[in-house]
């Protein structure tokens, strides 16, 4: 049991790294193709600096990648399975909204 909580504290990791709507607006933009860091902080606004916080940290924790062109960095998923993860999680919040609007219609 002792192997398991290591393994459980590396999932809640990943699954923290993914807890910020930024970082999953990122992985929405990136799961079909790899964008420069200007191209990415277009669209989703805000600041130079706090992108790249959060970028940095989702390339530590292995949600993407990085590659170096010119004056560009360039990001990417590491994984298609990061975007699945995301999207099953998506579907999970809407059959939740799905239910509540059920029960509001039942008042």
């Amino acid at each position: 049991m002792h192997e398991n909580k290591k393994i459980f504290e590396l999932h809640a990791d990943v699954c923290k790294a993914l807890g910020h709507p930024l970082r999953i607006e990122v992985i929405d933009l990136l799961q079909n193709n790899e964008l420069c860091f200007t191209d990415i902080l277009e669209v989703t606004g805000g600041l130079k600096s706090n992108l790249s916080q959060h970028l940095s940290l989702m390339t530590k924790k292995g949600i993407l990648k990085v590659r170096r062109e010119g004056q560009c960095n360039y990001f990417s998923i590491t994984s298609p399975k990061v975007v699945e993860a995301c999207r099953l999680m998506r579907e999970v919040l809407i059959d939740n909204m799905k239910k509540h609007q059920k029960l509001l219609k039942m008042i």
